[in-house]
């Protein structure tokens, strides 16, 4: 990634997030800095989080190469069933209501490696992963399992920083049953062609939307594009762009969050507008459990303040948000 970020036109609007130190001992003031973000945008930075950029950098160097590829080796590793593998242009629509055509980006989808001999191989979002050969790619599988393992490393630990901000035990998310005891994880490599993006006309990088699960992890070149929504039931939305940060991670709530503090923290409606240049960026899906019932925290409900959703099994809520929003596998035959 270079050093260098590009500047942003004068008339945008520029979102100022708190920093989380993974590093610092000072535990109480690293809640408070997050409860603060969680509160006020559901985005935050995460540093010193202990991957380093050099490896970093390797991760976004092996996603160009793939991404160079000539679309029909790609093609041959289209994403199947278990949301494993390639996905192309316009495959996916984030804002069906606003979009004339699917979000102007390819991706790659990796998640938990799972033997199709596994007992646990039936379920929706577990199996094996789909890899390019290393005769075209050497040392890519490698690159990129040593990343889902890392970045998952780093997701648990903000999971629970995120606990203690709800006023629960720091392991409330990552024990054995909790949560995210066996949880659904998903890194998704995101390439964004050089078209310019035009929101009123319904053109756009990725579409308004919410992710789906817990917190996303996202590492980003030094390409501004991210937007985001603090107020997505206003009716005129206000975007504000989240400057790049080399090194760092944005971590942003997702719906889950929101269903269990009952609208206390919130997911956040964000965006991503192309400028007319490439741009490259690797998200990393921190979701719960399959069979995990999603429900109302406790502490977040009383006679005056009933839950605003109903219980509900993550892997169906999942199931039904790609159902939404990916393109339909026998389009491609």
């Amino acid at each position: 990634m270079a050093e260098s970020r590009e500047e942003v036109p004068e008339s945008s609007k520029i979102s100022l997030l708190n920093y989380i130190d993974l590093s610092s001992r000072d535990v109480q003031s690293s809640v408070s800095l997050l409860k603060q973000a969680c509160l006020d945008s559901g985005f935050f930075y995460v540093i010193n989080h202990g991957i380093d950029e050099e490896f970093m950098d390797d991760v976004f160097s092996q996603s160009k190469k793939f991404f160079s590829l000539p679309l029909e080796e790609k093609m041959k590793l289209l994403r199947n069933e278990k949301t494993r593998g390639y996905t192309p242009l316009f495959d996916e629509i984030s804002d069906p209501d606003n979009q004339k055509i699917g979000d102007y980006r390819e991706g790659y989808y990796i998640g938990i490696e799972v033997p199709e001999d596994h007992p646990d191989a039936h379920k929706p979002f577990y199996g094996p992963n789909m890899w390019p050969s290393a005769d075209i790619l050497p040392g890519w599988k490698e690159t990129m399992e040593k990343y889902h393992e890392k970045a998952l490393e780093v997701g648990k630990k903000v999971s629970r920083l995120i606990a203690l901000a709800l006023g629960l035990e720091f392991n409330f998310f990552d024990q054995p049953a909790g949560m995210l005891g066996e949880p659904i994880a998903n890194l998704r490599l995101l390439h964004y062609e050089g078209l310019a993006s035009e929101p009123a006309k319904g053109i756009i990088g990725a579409g308004a939307h919410s992710d789906y699960g817990f917190i996303t992890l996202l590492v980003t070149d030094n390409k501004y594009g991210l937007q985001i929504c603090k107020d997505k039931d206003a009716k005129r939305q206000i975007w504000e762009y989240i400057p790049p940060l080399k090194g760092a991670f944005i971590v942003n709530l997702g719906d889950m969050l929101e269903r269990l503090s009952n609208s206390y923290f919130r997911s956040t409606l964000h965006r991503v507008l192309g400028n007319g240049q490439e741009r490259y960026s690797i998200a990393y899906f921190v979701d719960p459990n399959h069979d995990y019932i999603v429900e109302c925290l406790p502490a977040y409900q009383s006679e005056k303040n009933p839950p605003k959703f109903p219980p509900i099994k993550y892997q169906d809520y999942l199931l039904q948000r790609y159902k939404d929003t990916q393109a339909d596998l026998n389009s491609y035959k």
